[in-house]
């Protein structure tokens, strides 16, 4: 056996669903008996996902999401140091913790490891007690950093994502569109007439108004990718990658619809007798062009080009050059 593939790793970890019950760790050594080695340590209660050079260790943990790396840092090629800076380095990847796992024993090795941003360091042959020992308290310190980072992220209110998550996510997904010249799309949602909804059916049922508002919003998308957050008030916003204006002025209009069949009346509407929303939609197209703050204006100016139209209606634009 000189070299395991990428494409032997779901075989070796188990089913698909042993595998969603069980913690995901990445093994990435060019030598196989040490693979195997960490293969046999952990895959009676983690799913073990393996690569043999950087450039997979990279791929796997784009595509795989594991929990934790345990990594060599002597590899032809591309060596563990080169990876652990590049997993670091994107936003998608740095929260997962690295282990060094390597025959180095110095200080400056060591040192050089937890400089590129590496949790821990152990050192070969490995002793097995201790290396799960170590992957366990990683485990847990990712688990409690998650929920973290989720309630971080999270409006309290509605459960979906808030204001600053979106931002960051904007300014994320922007650059990767850009680099990969693919489109992006925006779509601005607002509930019409809510101040008056809130001074008839007093602020608890403009709670719960929202809630099922938002709830409804995620219902209207499709991919894992996409995303709804609360942007401010009784705002919402979707950012759907990879999605032209054909494609966001669909979803716009699915979210519409949803928000209309909930049927929660709305005595004071001047549109219908129940909530209604209005959206506005603006798309970057395939190539590079302004903005992501640009995009938003763009959005929010067809939001207002909904609302004096008559509410309870979505419009839409692609996104010019400046």
């Amino acid at each position: 056996m000189d070299r395991i593939a990428s494409s032997e790793v779901a075989a070796m970890a188990g089913g698909p669903a042993d595998a969603l019950e069980r913690p995901r760790l990445l093994v990435v050594d060019d030598q196989p008996v040490n693979i195997q080695a960490l293969y046999q340590t952990f895959s009676a209660d983690h799913q073990v996902l393996m690569a043999t050079t950087g450039e997979q260790a990279i791929d796997l943990c784009a595509s795989k999401s594991p929990d934790l790396v345990l990594l060599d840092i002597e590899m032809p090629g591309m060596d563990g140091y080169e990876v652990c800076r590049r997993l670091k380095a994107e936003a998608a990847t740095r929260d997962i913790p690295v282990i060094f796992v390597t025959a180095h024993r110095d200080e400056a090795a060591e040192t050089r490891g937890l400089d590129a941003g590496a949790v821990d360091f152990i050192s070969k042959p490995i002793n097995p007690a201790i290396v799960r020992a170590r992957v366990r308290i990683h485990l847990t310190l990712k688990t409690q950093s998650d929920l973290l980072r989720k309630w971080v992220y999270v409006d309290g209110l509605t459960g979906v994502h808030n204001r600053r998550y979106f931002d960051e996510r904007l300014d994320t997904e922007w650059s990767r569109a850009n680099r990969l010249g693919t489109p992006l799309s925006v779509v601005l949602m607002d509930v019409d007439f809510f101040k008056r909804f809130n001074d008839r059916y007093g602020h608890q049922a403009g709670d719960q108004c929202l809630r099922r508002v938002a709830a409804a919003m995620k219902a209207s998308l499709k991919r894992p990718s996409d995303l709804v957050a609360r942007y401010g008030g009784e705002e919402f916003v979707c950012l759907l990658s990879d999605t032209p204006l054909a494609g966001a002025l669909k979803v716009a209009e699915e979210a519409r619809a949803h928000v209309h069949a909930l049927q929660i009346e709305h005595a004071d509407s001047t549109v219908v007798p129940v909530i209604t929303v209005s959206l506005g939609v603006c798309s970057k197209p395939a190539g590079p062009v302004a903005s992501a703050a640009a995009l938003l204006r763009q959005a929010d100016i067809q939001l207002y080009q909904a609302k004096t139209q008559g509410r309870h209606r979505v419009c839409g634009a692609e996104l010019g050059a400046d």
